[in-house]
């Protein structure tokens, strides 16, 4: 199983994290895949995931906050499953001297999303 972290906006209107896994089951409906890497130091203060997606982190080490004040680290082969497009956002910073590189997953509307909580969001 690959670890991952699910952000997503809360019926309060604010960004909230679980942890889980993704399964192997295949991904029919993406709509395209991106690139992209960071050199460090860096980080990006509040925003929102601007559609559904994936972010497999490929190198570097980021701490992810949430408006609540909750935090995670998101390692080099995690994946971080973004779907709080809505509310208050998240915040991350990176950690060390390697650069974030990773690849956006995006998904088409209505895609059945891959992602099996560790805990239920009602205890996160």
């Amino acid at each position: 199983m690959i670890k991952a972290y699910k952000i997503y906006t809360g019926p309060d209107g604010h960004t909230h994290v679980t942890e889980g896994h993704v399964t192997e089951n295949q991904i029919n409906q993406a709509t395209g895949i991106r690139f992209k890497e960071t050199a460090a130091p860096a980080e990006y203060d509040w925003h929102t995931a601007p559609t559904t997606q994936y972010v497999l982190s490929l190198s570097g080490i980021l701490e992810f906050e949430t408006y609540s004040g909750q935090t995670f680290l998101l390692k080099p082969g995690e994946v971080l499953l973004a779907m709080d497009t809505t509310g208050s956002g998240h915040k991350w910073r990176l950690l060390g001297n390697d650069p974030w590189k990773r690849a956006y997953v995006l998904f088409a509307a209505g895609q059945e999303i891959n992602f099996i909580p560790t805990t239920t969001e009602a205890e996160a």
